[in-house]
């Protein structure tokens, strides 16, 4: 991890962003933005951004420029992003904010997890003959949507430890709602390969005017949502959850089928949650504790591979990949039989990360073979409880979901590590009209069939697998790691780690360095880096990569290099993110 920091002077002294330079409001006005000037690497004094948009990023920068602090700088970028990567998340979605407060150095979690209705059933996502209902419709539908929580999560932030007020705060993005911006790749794309979803709901209007697709480059004007966002100014948080736009809202859900209704939203708080802690090779994990499944299966891969001293292989051997594979089909194994929400159901943490556990797991690895049958454990052999539910198989049908991740610091030591989310891109797809907040379809998180841990149940919350986490050195915050992905965000946060731990590898290379997800013997993704003699060696074994790369996660990573007094920001090269730092004259770079 010492490597992290090495190249930061260097890049302190030669990263000069040109946009960046630009006040925000003259580039808005411009509409003329180069997305391709932004860098996705920067080092700051002050504090330091990293988000998956220059815009998002520029504006969270403005707010710890002008003296806001990281939770104010995170609550300015979820409405950005809101605006900007509309199919990522929003004030339709939910999320898991962890906050370091530099002051009481106690590290919180905001969760505004989304819940299902009350009259959702345990059942609902089957078939008139008892049969799963395909993805593709299940996911679509206003049965898939869950009372969303992020409005309210920035709201609890902004009173727990915000020192500017929501107005100041989404004042930009009301701006960028309302003028316009410049639609990047990533967008665009979406856009495109979602159009038949977009085209039965009234997000038709905003993504395809007069039936015309909107490309990059074009100005993407939000108006609807720039409306939603002064009630907000106006009136915080009640403006969604009370009033003609939670009616508007219920009322669009029961349009397509589901059961939400004003009550729900009128009765939504979110939880103020504590991390789950881990230990690894000498520094110290905080992650998310259930219902999301992303931090207790992180730490219980960290923990079964600290023993296989992966750096003994190099960082693209088969070797490494080889044992990664089988940790995660072993994982992955658990996490189907055992997580849910403990609200709900029993979740055996302590089992699962129990060190008797952990070795009766890593015997089950062999370098020199693949386990032909992954299966679940027991971790009940180390709890006082049992379960209260039973093991169902579920469909295999389920499409990765989309999210977003950021993270900030600041010069006070707050720290914010946030994954926010509306699921598939663009949730549901369903907009409510006249307001443009496109709803999640966070309730096909749950499991198809019921009977399992994860089952539908009213006001539960689904199974995420959002993983933010804040790596800690000697008591002191020393990285922040989280991504995107649905399944996938807990093996893109598992492998920036450990490159960056156990291959003290600087934080880029760390970050891009090429990553495999497989959880189970039919379900395999690998990046583009691998190459194919290694591929070829760990299908000869009995994996099953196929024969194309993919790209998996977009890690937005945050290293805080106490010894020099300098934060290094990093955005994964799979989106057009920026890193913006902040230095002792408020300049950005």
């Amino acid at each position: 991890m010492e490597r992290l920091c090495k190249a930061s002077l260097s890049v302190f002294f030669s990263v000069l962003l040109i946009v960046g330079a630009l006040p925000f409001n003259v580039q808005a006005k411009e509409k003329k933005i180069d997305y391709g000037q932004y860098s996705q690497v920067a080092v700051g004094t002050d504090g330091m951004v990293a988000t998956a948009h220059p815009l998002a990023s520029e504006i969270g920068a403005d707010i710890l420029e002008q003296g806001g602090n990281a939770i104010d700088a995170a609550v300015a970028i979820q409405f950005a992003l809101n605006v900007v990567e509309p199919m990522m998340s929003g004030i339709g979605g939910g999320g898991f904010m962890m906050v370091y407060d530099g002051k009481t150095k106690e590290t919180t979690i905001i969760n505004s997890r989304e819940r299902a209705p009350q009259g959702a059933t345990p059942d609902m996502f089957l078939d008139k003959a008892g049969k799963p209902i395909p993805f593709a419709e299940r996911s679509t539908g206003g049965t898939a949507v869950g009372v969303p929580g992020t409005l309210k999560g920035l709201e609890k932030a902004l009173e727990k430890w915000g020192t500017r007020p929501i107005q100041d705060l989404i004042n930009p993005s009301i701006k960028l709602a309302d003028k316009g911006f410049p639609i990047d790749s990533v967008l665009a794309e979406a856009i495109h390969d979602n159009k038949e979803m977009l085209a039965r709901t009234a997000a038709k209007d905003v993504f395809l005017p007069k039936g015309k697709l909107l490309n990059e480059g074009d100005i993407l004007v939000q108006k609807d949502l720039a409306k939603t966002f002064k009630l907000i100014r106006s009136n915080g948080a009640e403006a969604l959850y009370k009033g003609p736009v939670a009616k508007a809202l219920a009322d669009t859900v029961h349009k397509f089928g589901g059961s939400m209704t004003v009550e729900d939203l009128k009765k939504y708080q979110v939880t103020i949650d504590k991390p789950i802690w881990g230990d690894y090779q000498g520094y110290q994990i905080a992650s998310m504790p259930p219902p999301s499944s992303g931090g207790v299966f992180l730490l219980q891969m960290l923990k079964v591979l600290d023993d296989f001293n992966l750096s003994q292989y190099d960082v693209k051997s088969w070797q490494k990949y080889h044992l990664l594979a089988e940790t995660m089909h072993l994982a992955y194994a658990d996490r189907a039989a055992y997580a849910g929400d403990p609200e709900f159901v029993n979740v055996p943490l302590k089992g699962l990360l129990h060190p008797d556990y952990i070795k009766e797991r890593q015997q089950l690895i062999s370098l020199n073979q693949v386990n032909p049958k992954p299966t679940a454990g027991n971790p009940w052999n180390y709890e006082s409880t049992v379960a209260n539910y039973e093991q169902k198989n579920q469909p295999n049908d389920r499409k990765y979901g989309e999210t977003t991740h950021f993270s900030v610091t600041d010069k006070w030591g707050n720290v914010v590590s946030y994954t926010t989310t509306i699921e598939q891109l663009f949730g549901t797809g369903i907009m409510v009209p006249g307001y443009g907040i496109i709803l999640n379809n966070e309730l096909t998180d749950f499991d198809a069939v019921p009977g399992g841990a994860n089952e539908v149940q009213p006001n539960k919350r689904p199974l995420s697998s959002m993983t933010p986490t804040i790596a800690f050195k000697d008591g002191k915050p020393v990285l922040t790691v989280g991504s995107p992905g649905g399944p996938t965000i807990i093996t893109s946060v598992l492998q920036t780690i450990i490159h960056a731990i156990e291959y003290d590898m600087e934080l880029k290379a760390a970050v891009e360095e090429p990553r495999i997800y497989t959880n189970n013997l039919s379900s395999y993704r690998f990046e583009s880096g691998l190459s194919k003699d290694v591929i070829n060696h760990l299908n000869n074994m009995g994996h099953r990569f196929g024969s194309e790369p993919v790209t998996i996660g977009n890690v937005q990573s945050i290293y805080i290099d106490h010894k020099n007094g300098t934060f290094k920001g990093v955005a994964d090269s799979s989106r057009n993110g920026a890193a913006i730092g902040i230095n002792k004259k408020g300049k950005k770079k």
